[in-house]
């Protein structure tokens, strides 16, 4: 009788492993490390944040664009000045709490030349560093990022981005920006 009762166990519990490896799942078609998403036909949203900046001290001006995607901010600067040499150029970097802490790639007079600058978000406005400065060859960067006063420079506010491009055109003539309304 027992050994009925003990054989009666094994085919048992055969039977019951034999069921469990029966059942098979397809990991061939998907790394173990990747995350599946499932189709959708809604848009996707970009995850780039658009805001544009200006700000006009007597008759010198500044314009920017800044895109942040998740952290890492690029865009265009533009400084106008009256009576000195203007800039325009591409901005790169990465937000640190409020300070924006930018590489600025510019032409003037011909020469590409790299900046860097900082600002300062407050208020919904953006308050440019000021502080001794190093040079490198072409690269100009804060001597002691830690000592920037952000008093005294200036402060952009904030700009419809609608048309910006518009606002702020760069002369064929002269390849310095000039303002879309002034006359060439």
């Amino acid at each position: 009788m027992k050994n009925f009762i003990l054989s009666a166990f094994i085919v048992l519990f055969a039977v019951s492993c034999e069921k469990k490896s029966a059942e098979t799942v397809n990991t061939s078609t998907t790394p173990p490390d990747s995350v599946t998403v499932p189709e959708t036909n809604e848009p996707v949203e970009s995850s780039t944040v658009q805001t544009c900046y200006m700000a006009n001290t007597g008759k010198d001006s500044v314009f920017i664009s800044l895109d942040d995607n998740l952290g890492t901010i690029t865009g265009k600067l533009r400084y106008k000045n009256f009576e000195k040499d203007s800039s325009f150029g591409d901005v790169i970097g990465s937000k640190s709490g409020d300070t924006l802490k930018l590489s600025y790639t510019f032409q003037s007079e011909g020469m590409t030349s790299d900046r860097e600058i900082y600002f300062l978000q407050k208020g919904g406005n953006l308050i440019e560093g000021i502080g001794d400065h190093k040079v490198e060859g072409n690269k100009d960067s804060y001597a002691n990022p830690s000592k920037l006063k952000y008093e005294g420079g200036h402060v952009l506010k904030a700009a419809d981005c609608k048309n910006f491009e518009k606002k702020f055109e760069v002369s064929s003539n002269t390849a310095e920006p000039k303002a879309a309304n002034e006359k060439k």
